[in-house]
This record gives structure tokens, C-alpha cells and sequence, in this order.
């Protein structure tokens, strides 16, 4: 795709909901370029205007912010006209418009698998995402970013809970999520594999927070240990999820 199939007003539109997204995430343009695997000089000319957006380009940024950059009526030709937005069965037949409520950025809060006490915190990020129609979720601002997930949302009526799934070569994550209590927050249990000596890896399941970032709020991310400035605040979050019953860690 290059400047033939997209006009001026086409790039103009893209560029703005790229620097919206780097506003909104509050992501540099380094980071964005990290995870697109751009150079940072190509994203400064495509969003300056002095380089036009190449399919890989364009491909590449719309992967890495989980969501549709190019013009409804390019999508449109690149797909069925009569393709459906809902969810296939196997995420809960959702439908897009009964779900733009959970699309967003979230602080997302679990035990730190490295210091005892201490609080993981990074970004998620939640959006519809055209080609696989269902929501998509991204992490960001991890300080451990080989780590960094994505994936797909499942939410099936049955249970009323929401499920974060990462599939990569089979290799499974898991996030059972609540739907949102007080202030917008989820609280569940994530199941992973917990990182050892050498190439060992652990099956490990810990307690797990979303809740919506206020952009107006400052909120520390990385290994946040006590003392530190928003760890009463985080651990107040993250005690909820098994003093309010949320999820329950059973005894052996």
C-alpha cells in the first residue's frame, strides 16, 4: 500500500490516530518504534510527512498498537463485505458494540515473581481488532519486555468473566478476569510459567489486577517495592482480589 491507494487525507487521518495513540498510551516514539521493529527515523518521517507509509510500515505499526490504522473503506475492500463484527464461538460470540466499554489502557498490578512484597506494574491495552474481529489485548511499559504478552479476549456469557488467552507455538497464558467492580477494576488470577535457574520454567498462579488508567493520574510502572510511591496504593488494589473473593487460592 503507498501513496496510490492512500491520499492525503488518508495520511493525515493515520497520523493523527498515531499520535493520538502515543498520547493516550503515553509511549515515546522510541517505544513505539521498538515494538513496530521500525527504526525511530522512519517513524519520525512517515509522521512528519516525509516519507510515505509502505504497506510493511503500516502493517507493522498497526501490530504493534493492536488496532486499525488504515481508512474504513480501504478495510473494506480488503475483507468480506458481510463479515460480522462479533467474536468467533470459541472467544463468546461478543459483538463489538456491546463491548467498546472494556476497550482501553489498563494499570495492571500482580505480585512481583522476583522480590518478596514487592509490585509488578505495567500497562494493558484493550482494542477491536478488524482482521481477527475480536479484542486484542498488548502489554507495555514492562521493565522485563523479552517478557512483554499479547493476545486475544474471550468473554462468554456463561460465566460473565473475561479471559486474556496468549497463544504462541501453543505455549499458553491465562488471565481469568472479573468483570469490572468499583472504579472499573478486574480483579482475577493469572497462570503462567514462573522463570527458575538456567531454562527451568514453573507453573505459577498469582492474584492479578486491570484497572483503567486515569490519564490525568501519574502511575509508576516497573517493580515497585515498599515504601515506594504507590505501593500502599497497588497492594490496597491487589489485596482486594483475594480479601473480596474474586479469586481464591485454594488450600492443600
Amino acid at each position: 500500500m503507498t501513496h496510490r491507494t492512500l491520499s492525503s487525507d488518508d495520511v493525515d487521518d493515520i497520523v493523527a490516530r498515531v499520535r493520538e495513540e502515543l498520547a493516550r498510551r503515553r509511549i515515546s516514539r522510541q517505544r513505539l518504534a521498538d515494538d513496530a521493529r521500525i527504526s525511530v527515523s522512519t517513524l519520525e518521517k512517515v509522521l512528519s510527512g516525509r516519507r510515505t507509509f509502505t504497506l510493511a510500515t503500516l502493517v507493522r505499526l498497526e501490530d504493534a498498537l493492536g488496532m486499525s490504522l488504515r481508512p474504513s473503506r480501504i478495510n473494506a475492500a480488503s475483507r468480506p463485505h458481510d463479515r460480522p463484527s462479533i467474536a468467533p464461538d470459541e472467544l463468546g460470540n461478543y459483538a463489538r458494540a456491546q463491548i467498546g466499554w472494556l476497550e482501553g489502557a489498563y494499570l495492571t498490578l500482580i505480585p512481583s515473581f522476583g522480590e518478596r512484597s514487592a509490585i509488578f506494574a505495567y500497562r494493558t491495552d484493550i482494542h477491536w481488532d478488524d482482521t481477527q474481529t475480536c479484542l486484542t489485548f498488548r502489554e507495555a511499559e514492562r521493565v522485563d519486555g523479552a517478557f512483554t504478552q499479547h493476545g486475544v479476549v474471550a468473554m462468554p456469557n456463561q460465566t460473565g468473566h473475561i479471559y486474556l488467552v496468549t497463544n504462541r507455538h501453543g505455549q499458553q497464558r491465562l488471565a481469568i478476569l472479573s468483570r469490572p467492580a468499583s472504579q472499573g477494576a478486574m480483579h482475577g488470577i493469572l497462570a503462567t510459567l514462573l522463570s527458575g535457574r538456567g531454562s527451568q520454567l514453573t507453573p505459577v498462579a498469582a492474584p492479578i489486577v486491570l484497572a483503567p488508567l486515569d490519564p490525568a493520574t501519574k502511575c509508576s510502572f516497573g517493580r515497585i517495592a515498599q515504601g515506594q510511591h504507590d505501593y500502599a496504593r497497588y497492594r490496597s488494589l491487589l489485596r482486594r482480589t483475594l480479601d473480596d473473593a474474586f479469586a481464591v487460592m485454594m488450600p492443600v
